[in-house]
């Protein structure tokens, strides 16, 4: 239902002039995802300043009917924050909501603002010599009301867990207005349901996340990290048993790279370079990116990452590897992973898969998919990588070099339908730590029962029995 100009004229009352955006062109930003594959319209943009003025909004939009979709930093990849084309909807920013609440080095806690950025949340917690170790690309603007929304994964989800794994408490907005307020400190809590876990993962369809108490760690003293090249997938995963087994649990990151992904970054990210040098019998088909971290000297950790990638060499499991010697070096491996899915796009279409299977299978659907995908379509250039220590690669499908874009990116469902067939046989998930979105909403069905569907539905009509919060993304 499109809000009448009273609504709109309420609405603005509730955020003031510097939360209600209704100019098209400053709306804009609001209303398409990063990689342009859903944009949408809205009657107006809010971006409230406090809970308090979320929850005003939601009693208004419960009253009169109005679809709400929240949005945190709009970097999410399955259009879970993009309003639909009908201009009906409204589109609710976080982006304002700032503060630093409170940070509690003791019980090792940091509770913030849904709006503050990943970025601000890990400087609040080194400030406090702690970590807040979740890590994604986009960090620096995604916001952690949207982290935990679709309960995002990224690079240390290894040792650390998703992003509900780093939470203790939350303050949720209900659809009809009401505030829970759930940010306890507690890591003992055995009164009942836990009702966090229903938000987390949900992408605002049952609730908006305003705030959250997340959990610090002991800020490490130690870090190494290395670039291995490996002969096929399978040895990455059984490196990385070594790896783990002998740093005692110490591995925080273990990222699988292609070859084709080296030479993609290298050939379109400025000062990007080869961290290994291309051997006689020609360049590795696969790398591995290792880090790992504790509270003991660099060097002795460094000698835990030599015994590792020696054993590796003595066993074949690795053809060549570099331990960083400085900060710049441990960057440039990082940031060589890190831009993967960004210099992609300078290859023409690219086709994505967010998937998980076991990591004992990794290597079996890596093959499966890459042939079944190249039989289809002869010159496809799989790019699988991600992170293979947890099970979730990003099996991503540049297009043939001489395809057009457009007839290339018109096969993007056929493909989904390739890759998730088989990510379906093998027990998987067709989304590890994207969410659903629209993107996957109506593949849904196939993936989970009649049962697990029947209780997601019943947890929407519960919560949002007037179906006004993110109508049309998930279930």
């Amino acid at each position: 239902m499109k809000p009448t100009p009273e609504t709109l004229q309420r609405l603005k009352e509730i955020v003031g002039e510097k939360g209600f955006v209704a100019d098209e062109r400053d709306m804009a930003p609001y209303l398409v995802e990063r990689r342009e594959l859903y944009k949408g319209r809205a009657a107006a943009v809010l971006r409230p300043a406090n809970t308090e003025e979320v929850s005003a909004i939601m009693k208004l939009a419960h009253e009169t009917g109005l679809h709400v979709v929240p949005q945190g930093g709009n970097t999410g990849l399955v259009g879970g924050q993009v309003p639909d084309a009908t201009g009906e909807e409204i589109v609710l920013s976080l982006a304002r909501m700032k503060r630093i609440r409170a940070v509690d080095a003791e019980n090792n806690t940091l509770t913030v603002d849904a709006g503050v950025t990943l970025a601000e949340a890990q400087e609040a917690a080194r400030e406090a010599d702690r970590l807040f170790p979740l890590s994604l690309a986009s960090e620096g603007s995604c916001q952690i009301g949207g982290n935990l929304a679709t309960n995002a994964g990224g690079t240390q989800v290894l040792r650390y867990g998703n992003a509900r794994d780093l939470v203790l408490g939350l303050e949720v907005v209900l659809a009809n207005g009401d505030i829970w307020n759930g940010l306890t400190g507690l890591r003992k809590d055995n009164t009942g349901y836990d009702l966090r876990h229903l938000f987390m993962g949900s992408e605002g369809t049952l609730g908006i996340i305003t705030g959250a108490v997340l959990k610090l760690f002991p800020r490490p003293r130690a870090v190494s990290t290395a670039f291995a090249a490996v002969p096929s997938v399978e040895a990455a995963v059984k490196l990385l048993r070594v790896a783990d087994g002998l740093s005692g649990g110490n591995v925080t990151t273990f990222e699988l790279v292609p070859r084709i992904g080296v030479e993609f970054v290298t050939r379109h990210l400025e000062g990007a370079s080869d961290p290994l040098p291309v051997l006689p019998s020609g360049p590795s088909p696969w790398y591995v990116l290792i880090e790992m971290t504790a509270g003991t000297e660099t060097a002795r950790l460094d000698e835990t990452m030599e015994a590792a990638l020696a054993e590796g060499l003595e066993t074949g499991l690795v053809s060549d590897a570099a331990i960083a010697q400085s900060e710049t070096q441990r960057d440039d491996f990082r940031r060589l992973r890190e831009s993967l899915s960004d210099v992609q796009r300078a290859e023409g279409g690219s086709i994505k898969h967010d998937v998980s299977v076991p990591v004992s299978r990794m290597a079996e659907f890596i093959a499966r998919a890459t042939k079944a995908v190249s039989e289809r379509l002869p010159g496809i250039r799989p790019v699988p990588f991600g992170h293979i220590g947890d099970g979730n690669v990003h099996f991503n499908l540049s297009q043939p070099v001489e395809m057009d874009k457009g007839e290339f990116l018109a096969l993007w469902s056929e493909m989904n339908g390739i890759v998730h067939g088989i990510v379906r046989e093998m027990g998987g998930s067709i989304s590890a730590e994207h969410g659903v979105g629209q993107l996957k909403r109506d593949e849904i069905a196939a993936t989970k029962s009649p049962v697990e569907i029947g209780m997601m539905r019943a947890l929407k009509q519960a919560l949002d029995p007037k179906g006004i919060l993110n109508p049309g993304k998930v279930v």
